[in-house]
């Protein structure tokens, strides 16, 4: 059986805690891939041309005896309009908002796939290959104190005391300009995801976290696989607190 070091706001440890089954859960990174597309394919806004997009115009064909192609051509001009296989004409196959765009999972792929990323929030190795920065050792189990939190002062020297400041740094630092056409449809700048912290239940600290680069705060009924593994990338830096460790017993099964 697994345990870990609880600490408190001092970034001290008060004793240690068995950790649930769930948490020797063998890595699957295609099935977290998998799930975390879903989730992605799922809430696409679907998108799609008018009924009647290129077909309002005035073109008309000239006819026979010209030379040209019979083909509809804009009133007062020679340019081609509303047929499709012609240069300035119509889609053929435009999108449609009827289109089919999710993508479907097995209910126990789904179950396997959350407890595969859970699992891999304490595994040193993944955490370091995501890239996140921190001093001290997984996992990270946190006093339920910390859920009382109401200002971000307070989170922030938590996350020092813990050693695990240095990943908020690097989400700062991170932050750059898209590239490609999304800067000028509201998606400027791409963000880096820092710290995850799971809580026992609904709390301030949601609120009091939510200025810090890169941090979600989330309940431990709430988690998904794509909080646990963003960009489909298992092993993101979490905290647990002390409630969320105990009310995850029986779940995810």
């Amino acid at each position: 059986m697994t345990t870990a070091n609880i600490i408190d706001l001092s970034g001290n440890s008060k004793g240690e805690i068995a950790l649930p089954e769930v948490f020797s859960e063998i890595f699957r990174p295609d099935l977290i891939k998998k799930a975390v597309l879903s989730a992605q394919a799922n809430r696409l806004q679907p998108y799609g041309t008018s009924l009647y997009a290129g077909m309002k115009t005035s073109a008309h064909s000239w006819g026979s005896g010209r030379g040209v192609a019979q083909v509809p051509r804009i009133i007062n001009g020679s340019r081609v309009a509303r047929v499709p296989q012609a240069v300035g004409g119509r889609r053929a196959h435009p999108p449609k908002t009827e289109t089919d765009r999710t993508e479907k999972i097995n209910k126990k792929e789904k179950r396997l796939a959350v407890r595969s990323a859970i699992a891999a929030t304490i595994d040193a190795d993944l955490v370091k290959a995501r890239g996140h920065k921190f001093t001290a050792e997984v996992p990270f189990v946190a006093d339920d104190a910390i859920e009382g939190l109401v200002k971000i002062k307070e989170v922030i020297s938590f996350l020092q005391a813990a050693g695990l400041y240095d990943d908020i740094i690097r989400a700062k630092e991170g932050k750059h300009i898209r590239a490609g056409k999304g800067k000028r449809r509201g998606r400027k700048y791409k963000n880096r995801k820092s710290v995850l912290i799971v809580t026992g239940e609904e709390s301030p600290l949601s609120k009091a976290a939510n200025n810090l680069p890169g941090v979600d705060v989330a309940t431990v009924t709430a988690i998904n696989a794509e909080l646990l593994a963003p960009g489909t990338h298992a092993g993101r830096l979490t905290v647990w607190t002390q409630s969320a460790i105990t009310n995850m017993e029986g779940m995810f099964l």
